[in-house]
């Protein structure tokens, strides 16, 4: 059974930044809400899928996800992790994108998470404000990306990405999966780029990327790993974890 969180504010902000953090348990949402203020969402030690407006964001310790105000969004996390948010006002909004994006957090902004995480003042005090400040002129400027799971509303490929999901594993090519669904290679391929921006190889390989972090942390070897997904070698799943998510997978356990 999932656990039903629930938002922090519904109505204002306390002050014009503010940082919650939160130790999410195992299978827990935050159900479809909005709020007129942005939100950056930060792993430490986990993968939590944030939901905008039917696109999935992936969200692994080395990026953080930007929810533009005015944007429903869910929150899911497969497994405890700690989370952190940082709440920012809509006219302090102006340096950050208008659409959702993945932003790298780079040591020193990780540095700034802890320290104003573990903060034991006034959350009101200038020095805590100059400290959530410095973090938010950082996010302005750092690397964006888009490290996204899209969904799909056409009923064949929506049940070829449901049956995926269920089995990461089947290492089938393109042409087989089309040939099971009664539909070409061809226009398989058409949907997909059409539907989620990307070939169905690469959306499965980010699909295993959420499946192997839980591996990860649970202490499974890489080469246990590259083995269950299908992978040729251990440097094989290395190579395409990195290309995702830009770390390797022991510098990921590391953090």
């Amino acid at each position: 059974m999932k656990h039903s969180l629930q938002a922090p504010f519904s109505e204002a902000l306390p002050t014009q930044l503010y940082l919650r953090s939160t130790l999410m348990p195992d299978d827990a949402i935050f159900p479809a809400h909005t709020h007129s203020w942005g939100e950056f969402v930060y792993s430490y030690n986990g993968v939590v899928q944030v939901i905008v407006e039917e696109e999935r964001y992936l969200v692994p310790p080395q990026y953080g996800i930007w929810v533009p105000p005015y944007k429903e969004h869910v929150g899911i996390s497969r497994r405890e992790i700690l989370q952190s948010s940082l709440y920012v006002v809509n006219e302090l909004c102006g340096a950050l994108p208008d659409t959702p994006q993945a932003l790298l957090v780079s040591p020193f902004m990780r540095s700034l998470l802890d320290h104003a995480r573990e903060f034991s003042g006034d959350f009101r005090s200038e020095k805590h404000l100059r400290l959530l400040r410095v973090l938010l002129d950082e996010l302005a400027e750092t690397s964006r990306a888009r490290i996204l799971l899209p969904a799909s509303k056409d009923a064949v490929v929506k049940k070829i990405l449901y049956y995926l999901e269920q089995h990461p594993e089947d290492n089938r090519s393109v042409a087989e999966l089309a040939q099971e669904a009664d539909i070409t290679e061809r226009t398989l391929a058409r949907k997909c780029r059409r539907d989620l921006g990307m070939p169905l190889t690469e959306w499965r390989n980010r699909l295993r990327v959420v499946k192997a972090t839980a591996m990860i942390e649970e202490g499974k070897t890489v080469e246990k790993i590259a083995h269950k997904y299908g992978y040729s070698s251990a440097s094989a799943f290395i190579a395409m974890f990195r290309k995702i998510t830009g770390v390797t997978p022991g510098r990921y356990r590391e953090r």
